[in-house]
């Protein structure tokens, strides 16, 4: 069998950030089925590489989040035009598997279904083009209905769609009735584990061995850091023994540095953002993980990777918005709703999982959920089983198979 996966943002550990598509395209490899990833760089040039068996094709399409809206969507269709120019090349798939965002990625798709009669599997990962609509990024009525009727036809022609939350499926659900099946985030529960604070870590980013809150992902317009800032004031003006850590990128860093500057907040470092390596020291000597978007309803389906990396090792998780993601953490006693209007309550029910030791309990509990349901394995089991069911057929008895809904 022969895939070809298209992911316009697709990374290695190496380079960092989200790293789904590289564990999802590894467990097909070693599968035995034949992946060809078709992805972009900054580069002026087309390169290949082989990468643990995935023959992946960067194409020289720039993208830099801190762009803005137009110079974005200019790079999301420059991308999907090379990237259907390459598939024209490359020998003929069984499927092609294209996962967003951006939406402009279900182009190829559409084109490839309608040139060359090849199925496609569509991932959402953020629903598009609710989540820009809602944070105001796109506001012309003809445009935003133009991008919804495109929503809906790629949604209908996909041979099949996978969502990485609950939420994501239901929107789609009212939109198409092409099988939706959920395939959630991966923790990557080898790699990221429960540790000891290291006193040789703790001097190398220059930390103190007190409660440390961390933040790690992207600094944008969406993810309400200010509000972690925010958390990082009241416990400074209250004297609380805790350090807060910002490991991140975006187009919204360099304020947030600033803020943090213009507040004084001698209990909270910025990181530059790097490659998984410095993610796993970090949240090593971490406590806890923050995880936040601003309060928008389509943010809530959100299925972010910080979550999956915290639980994997084993971090108590503080969530500022109650989507699916707090409803797991609520349900398994793995985390705590910030409420942003009364930090200092928030403050205080940290302080007393502290003083009861009922945070090693949350902690505990969160590697726990990170194996049993979201293990890398699992969600390659599911993908496989997906795109050929008699070749890899799953044990729907197992617990760790059950979906997440």
């Amino acid at each position: 069998m022969k895939v070809i996966y298209i992911h316009q943002y697709f990374c290695t550990p190496e380079d960092g950030g989200a790293i789904r598509s590289y564990y999802l395209a590894k467990g097909m490899v070693n599968a035995g089925v034949e992946v060809e990833m078709i992805t972009a760089h900054n580069k002026k040039f087309y390169d290949l590489k082989i990468i643990e068996g995935i023959r992946v094709h960067y194409l020289p399409v720039a993208y830099r989040q801190e762009w803005g809206f137009s110079m974005r969507v200019i790079a999301f269709l420059k991308f999907a035009i090379h990237a259907m120019r390459l598939v024209k090349k490359l020998p003929r798939p069984d499927y092609l598997y294209i996962t967003s965002t951006p939406l402009t990625t279900g182009m190829i798709g559409l084109w490839a279904k309608r040139k060359f009669a090849l199925p496609f599997i569509f991932e959402v990962r953020d629903l598009w083009p609710d989540a820009p609509v809602e944070v105001g990024a796109i506001r012309n009525p003809l445009l935003k209905s133009f991008l919804y009727r495109l929503e809906k036809r790629i949604y209908q022609h996909a041979l099949k769609c996978v969502a990485l939350s609950p939420g994501i499926a239901n929107n789609m659900r009212k939109k198409t009735d092409t099988p939706i099946t959920i395939i959630p985030n991966i923790a990557d529960t080898e790699y990221f584990y429960p540790n000891q604070k290291s006193q040789i870590q703790l001097d190398k980013y220059g930390l103190s061995d007190q409660f440390t809150i961390i933040y790690s992902g992207a600094v944008g317009d969406v993810n309400a850091v200010h509000e972690f800032l925010e958390l990082a004031r009241h416990a400074e003006s209250k004297n609380k023994p805790f350090q807060f850590v910002i490991l991140g990128k975006g187009s919204k860093l360099e304020a947030m540095k600033s803020l943090a500057s213009k507040l004084s907040l001698s209990n909270l470092k910025f990181f530059a953002f790097g490659s998984k390596e410095k993610v796993r020291e970090l949240l090593d000597i971490s406590d806890m993980a923050f995880i936040s978007f601003e309060h928008l309803p389509v943010l809530k389906t959100n299925s972010p990777n910080k979550f999956f990396d915290a639980i994997a090792a084993g971090k108590a998780i503080l969530i500022n918005h109650k989507g699916w993601i707090y409803e797991l953490c609520k349900e398994n006693k793995i985390g705590l709703l910030y409420r942003n209007k009364s930090p200092e309550n928030t403050l205080s029910e940290i302080e007393r999982l502290i003083q009861t030791e009922e945070i090693k309990i949350y902690q505990k509990n969160a590697r726990s959920l990170a194996v049993k349901y979201f293990d890398k394995e699992i969600a390659i089991q599911k993908l496989l089983h997906l795109i050929d069911p008699k070749r890899f057929p799953m044990d729907t008895s197992d617990a760790a198979c059950i979906q997440i809904a």
